[in-house]
């Protein structure tokens, strides 16, 4: 598989500086509305991060409220998603890139994650990243999301370990990224640091896994 082109071959390296920081500032504030925690602090007034594993993610709040709300998180990280990587295509558009926007989709990825892993408006306390992290391998490449979402699911649906299938997919993003996207070396350092930080975010269930003391899925709600 050829290695993609840089910007950064191309004398236009004012450019590619100033269309990485409209992506990494766009997508990282995207990244920062988090779903659960818009939903349950703004609207249900129950902040999910005082409740079960502490943690903002799609999981925790299935767990603690259930219900139609749970449908609205999706929809808000599902979307946030969308737009960021969209904003990573635009940007090298507007610098007349063109073959080069796998740069501003893999930048537009990794900054949307730190922002829902780190919101900056919800003291850096935020989620783990698998539900926007997939639907960003599904606009990556529908190959690297066969293989990212079809382990998390089967593993899911044989275990009910919500975590084993988050770290299969995690592990798998850069393996799919080699496999199915470019062996470009700048895409794959942000393709292992993202599957790492996922990882590393889910340090806790790993351990939990290993002990044999990570909670199943169930989709009990917290009772009123």
């Amino acid at each position: 598989m050829p290695l993609i082109p840089s910007p950064w071959s191309t004398g236009t390296e004012t450019g590619a500086v100033l269309a990485l920081l409209v992506i990494a500032v766009g997508a990282y504030f995207l990244g920062c509305s988090n779903g659960a925690v818009i939903i349950s602090k703004y609207i249900l007034h129950d902040d999910i991060r005082t409740h079960g594993s502490g943690n903002a993610g799609l999981t925790n709040f299935l767990r603690t409220f259930g219900g139609p709300w749970t449908l609205a998180v999706i929809a808000i990280d599902v979307g946030k998603a969308v737009v960021a990587v969209w904003l990573g295509v635009q940007a090298f558009h507007f610098a007349s890139w063109p073959g080069l926007e796998i740069y501003g989709k893999y930048a537009a990825a990794m900054f949307c994650l730190l922002g829902h892993m780190f919101p900056c408006m919800f003291g850096f306390k935020g989620g783990k990243g698998i539900l926007s992290g997939g639907t960003i391998a599904l606009m990556l490449d529908w190959r690297l999301a066969l293989l990212v979402w079809g382990g998390f699911l089967i593993l899911t649906a044989l275990t009910r370990y919500v975590s084993l299938g988050s770290v299969f997919a995690a592990a798998a993003f850069p393996v799919g990224t080699w496999l199915f996207v470019t062996h470009d070396p700048i895409i794959m350092a942000i393709a292992t640091f993202l599957g790492l930080l996922v990882l590393w975010m889910h340090r806790a269930n790993i351990k939990r896994l290993l002990t044999g003391t990570e909670n199943k899925l169930s989709f009990h709600k917290k009772s009123s």
